[in-house]
């Protein structure tokens, strides 16, 4: 397999800012760690939210995320661990297993429900909101479940696996491709003392979430359960990242819409009137 880049690279990314995560609860009840959100999201443009959960206690997430309703942007949910069951009211239904990614399209409107289906164990994954461009914010809904073996991988001359969730890494493209938000999603384990690189265009906006481990970017050290937002240097086409000690992570990145955005809990819009609109739309039972 072909792991070269095929753009050249010049300068690496450093780390701009530590983020360190906010406990706190969704859906009925379950515990969570938000590390994206509010006043990053113009920041870190496209991307609107980033929630990390990880217990072994039932009590912290088994009653999952009943019915509720999006508009005007994409989740996608990657569970390291544990069992969901996804319905929603477009007709979409699937299991989410370890390894596994779901991509949903909330567009016009959808109303979901995640459910886990296990009654103990540990259950540990992330979910992202990518925004959607105003064009495309009342597109139709769209869903797809990718089980584990279905997202690319490889493995770096220094023993690093990379799964490619979204995006393309070193030659080797991922599971989803969007066109005007361009998100990389890699879920990285690195092995201590390794090193690893990848071609990240200048102009997109970039993070990485540890999860395991530590790691080291441009001389700054990110710890485990920490967010380490990437610097937007001009002429600085990729990211190289060195684990200190063996270290699982996850890189994202995306072009930035450079739009307005009203946020009113699951809608995602571009003005407050289309906010009006879709509480209206909700509320009179025309979402999908």
């Amino acid at each position: 397999m072909d792991t070269m880049e095929t753009v050249a690279i010049n300068e690496s990314r450093g780390i701009e800012r530590i983020v360190e995560g906010v406990a706190t609860s969704d859906g009925a009840g379950v515990k969570l760690t938000r590390v994206l959100a509010g006043q990053l999201q113009q920041r870190l443009d496209p991307f609107l939210m980033l929630d990390a959960f990880a217990s072994e206690n039932p009590d912290d997430y088994i009653a999952g995320f009943p019915d509720h309703p999006h508009r005007g942007f994409e989740t996608v949910t990657y569970m390291l661990d544990g069992h969901m069951r996804h319905r929603d009211s477009a007709g979409h239904e699937g299991l989410l297993e370890s390894g596994g990614v779901q991509w949903m399209t909330a567009g016009r409107g959808v109303i979901h429900s995640e459910i886990p289906e296990q009654v103990d164990g540990l259950m540990e994954g992330f979910q992202l909101w990518l925004n959607l461009p105003a064009q495309r914010k009342m597109g139709e809904p769209w869903y797809r479940d990718f089980t584990s073996d279905a997202i690319p991988e490889y493995v770096t001359p220094q023993g690093v696996t990379v799964r490619v969730i979204a995006g393309s890494s070193n030659g080797v493209a991922g599971a989803v491709t969007r066109e005007v938000t361009e998100p990389l999603y890699l879920d990285i384990h690195a092995p201590a003392g390794t090193e690893f690189s990848t071609a990240l265009p200048a102009a997109h906006n970039a993070f990485i979430y540890v999860y395991r481990g530590a790691v080291t970017v441009g001389g700054t050290k990110v710890d485990s359960r920490r967010m380490g937002i990437l610097s937007n240097t001009p002429d600085a086409n990729n990211v190289s990242i060195r684990a200190d000690e063996a270290a699982r992570l996850i890189l994202i990145a995306g072009k930035p819409l450079k739009e307005p955005i009203v946020q009113y809990g699951p809608f995602v819009m571009n003005t407050q009137q289309e906010i009006y609109q879709a509480l209206n739309d909700f509320r009179n039972g025309h979402f999908a």
